[in-house]
Parts: structure tokens; C-alpha cells; sequence
């Protein structure tokens, strides 16, 4: 990695002004975010109702490559800014309902790099996250159609440290366009968002079955082609089964585990195994998160955050955490790439608003000749 002075105190130094720099732009940062904020709720005189939603998610990246800092405005791509609607109807026992929701298309923490800014506000129907009718039955699980969720979506995610936002198993949101540096000072070929990614599911056109919950059991199950994107002949299925309980002696558990296959032509067939567990101890605010997964044809990791989450004071609760990701062969087979990092959240309930601060380091070593500088990035 080779990228720290004899004594430490260039680094150190180098450190200390950045995070002054960071707290000026957090400042910044806070000044410009708008809470999350939901309209009023329409009913009709059958059971219907109506509701708009949204959120803005601007935040300040300063990102340090070993050897260049690049210091952006950024959209934070671990809940990017947006905005929608439901729509329901209830049928006696049964309801049907529909949701919209897009992002506004600002340019993503992951959507910049050394050599690019990318374009401040770039929407187009790649950035319509879910245009989904759901039909929730009294005896039989809910059926849905439309662009949303797979079965495996949010499968890894399972966590109570309340700090989402700053730091996740999904590591490379934070920074994931930015290229490793070598020693030698050139870029490489390697990008964060390929050395570092969490293997959960996503958002396709698809058609999808989620079971009735049994003693906390959840089955789903889904087909889906990406239908936003021209000349894309993807398929995926994917199956998964969640299990949760929030009265368990204390504690409460979330946890999840699910199968994914994918199709698509000039592509070799992939299939994911991925899953995630977390536990809160109601009593002291502690918690954990575990997150596991592997691709059959590259890679695997593995991740872990303790969490802490608090009424500290009035405004809202405080959360802190710290995490630990280690992953190998995503890029080339024998590579190994490791991130760490500390987040803290602080609610605002009277604005429905959160803040954060995040730092994270990332390393990643191949078996090529080639050696790399750690990187780093401070989201706020």
C-alpha cells in the first residue's frame, strides 16, 4: 500500500487539515439539505387513499486517492434524493395499490471520478425506480407487478445502527467511481465500485410473490428483464426467505438469505448467494450487523458493523458505528481488497432531517506487479 510517510507525520497533518476542510463543507452540507417530507394523505369514502413522498440526500465528498484530493457536492447514493406516490384501494380483505417514485437524477457519490464531475442533474428512465402495482391478499401473500424489487433487493441489508446513511455493507457508495492509485502515482484500471460490491438485488421490470409471514417467515420469489435500458436482453430469477422478530427476549432480530440467477446474452450466467443477520439489544442501543455473499463466477466477502444508537439529546436520536468489509477475487482472481470505516447520524425530528459524518478507507492489492495506495473518503 506504501502510501504513509516514515513517521507518520505527513499523513497525520495531511489528515488534520482535511477533516477542517470537511467540517467547513459539512457545515455547508447541512445548510443545503432539506428533510424528507410527505404530503397529505387523501381518502375516499371505500377504503382508497393517496399520498406524495420524497427526500433530498446532498452531501459534501472530499475523496483522497493517496495522492490528490478531490473535494464535490454529490448526491449520496446510499439513499439518493427522490420523489413519489401511493396509491391504494382496499376489496374487502384485499387491497390493491400502486406506487411511482423516481430519482431526481443528481450526480451520485458514486458517479464521479478523477477524471470525470459527471453532469450535475442527468435524468433519464434509468433513474425510475419503481412504477409497481401490488395486490396484498387476506389469505395468499401479495402479488406485484412492475418495475420494483426483486425477491433478493435489500437482502444483505438487514441493520438497526441507524447509521445507513453514512456507512453500509454497500461500501462503494461512498466513492465507487474513483480509481485505485498505484505507487508509481498512475491510475489503474481498478475502480472502487468493482473491487467493493455487496452482491444484493435489485430493481428490475419483474413479476413477483411474497408469501404470507408465518412465525416471522417471509418467501419470496420473482422473474424480471431490466425493461429500462435499450437492447437488453437480461434475465434474472431469484428466490429468498426472510425471518424477523422484534420481541425476542429483549432483542430484537432481522435476517435474510436469498438465491439469485442471472441470463444475458455476451455475458457468462452468474449466480449470487447472499444474506445478511442483525441484532439490537433493545435495552443499551447496541447492535450488530453481519453481511455475507459470493458470486460463482468472482468473488466473495464478508462484512461486519457494531452499532450504538441513543437519545443523547432533544433534537433526536444519535447513532455511531463502526465497520469492517474484506472481500476477494471481484476483479481479478487472488485479489483481496478491505474497508473500514466510523459513521455518526444525528436525527432532527422537528425537520424530519438526519446528518452525518462519515469517513472510510479502502486497500486493495492484486497479484499483478502492480501495487496500490489505500484511498479514502469523508462524506458529510
Amino acid at each position: 500500500m506504501e502510501r504513509h510517510a516514515a513517521d507518520g507525520t505527513g499523513d497525520l497533518k495531511k489528515m488534520s487539515i482535511k477533516f477542517a476542510a470537511s467540517a467547513g463543507a459539512a457545515t455547508l452540507a447541512a445548510a443545503l439539505a432539506a428533510p424528507a417530507f410527505a404530503g397529505p394523505t387523501y381518502t375516499n369514502d371505500t377504503g382508497g387513499s393517496f399520498r406524495w413522498y420524497g427526500q433530498f440526500n446532498p452531501s459534501f465528498q472530499s475523496f483522497d486517492d493517496g495522492q490528490e484530493d478531490f473535494n464535490r457536492l454529490v448526491d449520496n447514493e446510499a439513499s439518493n434524493s427522490r420523489i413519489g406516490f401511493e396509491l391504494e384501494q382496499a376489496y374487502g380483505e384485499n387491497t390493491l395499490r400502486f406506487r411511482f417514485e423516481t430519482a431526481f437524477g443528481f450526480r451520485g457519490s458514486d458517479g464521479v471520478s478523477q477524471l470525470t464531475t459527471g453532469d450535475n442533474i442527468s435524468w433519464d428512465r434509468t433513474n425510475i425506480r419503481h412504477v409497481d402495482f401490488q395486490f396484498d391478499t387476506a389469505s395468499y401473500g401479495r402479488f406485484s407487478a412492475g418495475q420494483g424489487s426483486m425477491a433478493t433487493d435489500g437482502i444483505t441489508g438487514a441493520d438497526f445502527s441507524g447509521t445507513g446513511l453514512g456507512a453500509s455493507n454497500s461500501v462503494a457508495d461512498s466513492a465507487g467511481g474513483y480509481a485505485f492509485r498505484t505507487t508509481g502515482g498512475a491510475l489503474s484500471g481498478v475502480d472502487i465500485g468493482d473491487a467493493f460490491t455487496d452482491l444484493d438485488g435489485g430493481r428490475l421490470g419483474r413479476v413477483r410473490y411474497d408469501t404470507p409471514e408465518l412465525a416471522g417467515f417471509t418467501l419470496s420469489t420473482s422473474y424480471g428483464t431490466d425493461v429500462l435500458k435499450d437492447a437488453n436482453d437480461r434475465e434474472s430469477y431469484d428466490v429468498a426467505v426472510r425471518w424477523a422478530n422484534d420481541d425476542a427476549a429483549g432483542f430484537a432480530i432481522d435476517s435474510g438469505i436469498g438465491a439469485s440467477w442471472t441470463e444475458e446474452t455476451g455475458k457468462a450466467d452468474q449466480r449470487d448467494i447472499s444474506g445478511s443477520f442483525a441484532v439490537l439489544h433493545k435495552a443499551t442501543g447496541l447492535s450488530l450487523n453481519l453481511a455475507a455473499g459470493e458470486r460463482d463466477i468472482a468473488g466473495t466477502y464478508a462484512y461486519a458493523k457494531l452499532g450504538y444508537k441513543a437519545d443523547l439529546i432533544a433534537a433526536g436520536s444519535t447513532a455511531f458505528s463502526v465497520d469492517y468489509y474484506d472481500g476477494s477475487d471481484m476483479v481479478t482472481a487472488g485479489d483481496s481488497a478491505e474497508s473500514w470505516g466510523i459513521a455518526a447520524v444525528q436525527k432532527i425530528d422537528a425537520y424530519n432531517v438526519e446528518t452525518y459524518l462519515a469517513y472510510r478507507d479502502y486497500s486493495y492489492a492484486d497479484t499483478s506487479a502492480a501495487t496500490y495506495q489505500d484511498a479514502n473518503v469523508i462524506l458529510a
